[in-house]
């Protein structure tokens, strides 16, 4: 185990946050085939996209999700982003947390621009039932 898992952990998300900043900016590439290469490559790039529920009253089945969890990788260090889904079941947040072997998630601090890429790289992704 790493003297210090929490910068190990850290740095993986920030290198993941990286990652994802070079994806999203190919979203705007000049050209369709550009574009289309982008989000291929984010739709391949998590390990799984996950959604939940809110609280609901039991037997009622117009449930939607609510948030959702994008895991990016596992392991020691393991990194994931998460978030808020709207009424239309669109991210409205998102958060990049990190963790290492048996220590919490953390969240990753963030600019703004790095919660736009999150958002933009989210919003990429289905997240209805």
């Amino acid at each position: 185990m790493s003297a210090n898992p929490d910068k190990r952990a850290l740095q993986q998300a920030q290198t993941q946050l990286e990652s994802i900043k070079e994806m999203v900016a190919g979203l705007n590439a000049e050209n369709d085939e550009q574009r289309d290469a982008a989000r291929s490559q984010i739709e391949e790039d998590p390990l799984s996209v996950e959604v939940r529920t809110d609280w609901f009253t039991p037997g009622r089945i117009d449930v939607t999700p609510a948030e959702f969890r994008i895991l990016l990788c596992t392991g020691g260090p393991a990194v994931q982003i998460i978030g808020e889904l709207d009424c239309h079941c669109e991210p409205e947040s998102a958060r990049l947390q990190y963790q290492d072997w048996f220590t919490p998630w953390e969240d990753c601090p963030l600019q703004c621009e790095d919660k736009e890429a999150l958002l933009t790289y989210a919003r990429q992704f289905y997240f209805t039932f």
